[in-house]
């Protein structure tokens, strides 16, 4: 059975940091690349980071490029999402996907950042 299971999300004051994961299980994520999305009430979903499956390779979003990092531990199946200097609008429902053979997709975590 396939899951992600995203965690970490919470509230948190603008310029505060937070870190989300993403455990994976079910397939062979390290043939997979897995990328960070999230979707903000009204909004469409927005890919936000994506490492490739060996690592090497990251792409950012230029909304938060220099702000978020991504990395991912192929021997304990999790990819996880730094995020610092946290702005309004990062609020958003944060998502992982799994993209190799098949796409998979958790459920999300919430992050809201306010005052």
């Amino acid at each position: 059975q396939v899951q992600l299971v995203e965690s970490g999300g919470d509230l948190v004051q603008p310029g505060g940091s937070l870190r989300l994961s993403c455990a994976a299980s079910g397939f062979t994520f390290s043939t997979y690349v897995m990328t960070w999305y999230r979707q903000a009430p009204g909004k469409g979903r927005e890919q936000v980071a994506m490492i490739t499956s060996d690592g090497r390779r990251k792409n950012y979003a230029d909304s938060v490029k220099d702000r978020f990092t991504i990395w991912r531990d192929n021997f304990n199946n999790t990819v996880y999402l730094q995020m610092n200097s946290l702005k309004l609008e990062d609020t958003a429902r944060y998502y992982c996907n799994a993209y190799g053979w098949r796409s998979y997709w958790g459920q999300g975590t919430q992050v809201t950042v306010s005052s």
